[in-house]
C-alpha cells in the first residue's frame, strides 16, 4: 500500500470544499482527464464520479464511488481504471494549527494491478499521489482563507525566481 502524506496550508474544511467538488476530480487527479457526470449525492457514500482517463483520443470512460465519507476528516473512495483495475483509495485530513495534514494512501484492490509485484506498484502509486497531493494543495490553498503565508505554488514560484501576484 503507497502512502503519501503532505501538510498543507489551509484547513481540513478547505480540503473538503475540493474534494466535496466532483467537477475538480480531473484538477487534482493524475491520470483523470475529463468529467463527464457527477451524482447530485456527491460525496455522500455510494454516490459516484463519471470520468475519463488517458489522453484523447486514447480515453477510457470509467467511474469513482464514494465508500465512506467523513468530512472534514476522512474520504474513501473505490476508483475503477480499467483494464488495470480498481483501487481503494483512502484520503484522511488532520487540523495542525492553522494547516492540515493530507495522507492519501492507495491499494489495488481488482484486476490486473493486483498481478504486479507490491514494490513496484508502491514505487509508481507514490510518485502519482505525490503530484496528486502537489494538485490538491494548490487547489484547496487556493481556495481557503488566504493568510499572510505563503501557499505552496507562491513558496515555489519564489523558489524559481518567479514573482507571484500581489496580496491585497
Amino acid at each position: 500500500m503507497s502512502r503519501n502524506v503532505r501538510e498543507l496550508r489551509c484547513t481540513p474544511e478547505d480540503v473538503f470544499r475540493v474534494l466535496g467538488d466532483g467537477w475538480l476530480y480531473p484538477s487534482w487527479v493524475v491520470g483523470a482527464s475529463r468529467m463527464r457526470e457527477v451524482d447530485e449525492a456527491w460525496p455522500q457514500e455510494g454516490a459516484e464520479l463519471h470520468h475519463s482517463v488517458g489522453v484523447w483520443p486514447l480515453l477510457i470512460n470509467d467511474k469513482t464511488v464514494v465508500e465512506q465519507c467523513d468530512p472534514p476528516r476522512r474520504l474513501v473512495l473505490r476508483a475503477h481504471g480499467w483494464p488495470l483495475g480498481e483501487a481503494r483509495v483512502t484520503i484522511d485530513v488532520k487540523p495542525r494549527g492553522e494547516r492540515c495534514v493530507v495522507r492519501i494512501q492507495e491499494e489495488p484492490i481488482a484486476g490486473p494491478g493486483m498481478l504486479v509485484p507490491t514494490p513496484i506498484m508502491d514505487v509508481l502509486l507514490h510518485w502519482r499521489n505525490d503530484e496528486t497531493l502537489h494538485r490538491l494543495a494548490y487547489l484547496a490553498e487556493g481556495m481557503g482563507q488566504r493568510s499572510a503565508e505563503q501557499s505552496t505554488g507562491e513558496r515555489e514560484m519564489q523558489a524559481n525566481g518567479q514573482k507571484g501576484p500581489k496580496k491585497g
